[in-house]
């Protein structure tokens, strides 16, 4: 696992003098991701979600989450709601990502 302390440091200050700023917000939670620090990823996820719940990139890594914490209905649904993000953007490469994570719910 790569030391990343240094790009959650930075990303955290960014993060502290625009707390809105929802792009540094989910790359926050990636390196958090990263780093082990799931919960945190977690909440951090979930705040983008609410903030923006047209921001695709959030369900792949948020559902996850919540796969790999035992809630694969809650993972399903976030699945099936960013294909349909994902399609009405014509962000296909996500929509793709999507549908092969909500395919493997379905396989367990």
């Amino acid at each position: 696992m790569p030391d990343n302390r240094k790009n959650i440091r930075r990303l955290a200050g960014f993060l502290q003098n625009n707390p809105t700023d929802i792009f540094t917000k989910f790359a926050l939670a990636l390196e958090l991701l990263k780093a082990g620090e799931s919960t945190k990823a977690k909440v951090l996820f979930e705040s983008v979600l609410k903030q923006d719940p047209e921001y695709s990139g959030v369900y792949y890594h948020l559902g996850k989450l919540y796969q790999s914490s035992g809630r694969s209905d809650d993972a399903a649904r976030l699945y099936q709601k960013g294909v349909e993000i994902a399609e009405k953007q014509g962000k296909n490469r996500t929509k793709s990502e999507l549908q092969e994570a909500l395919a493997t719910i379905n396989d367990e």
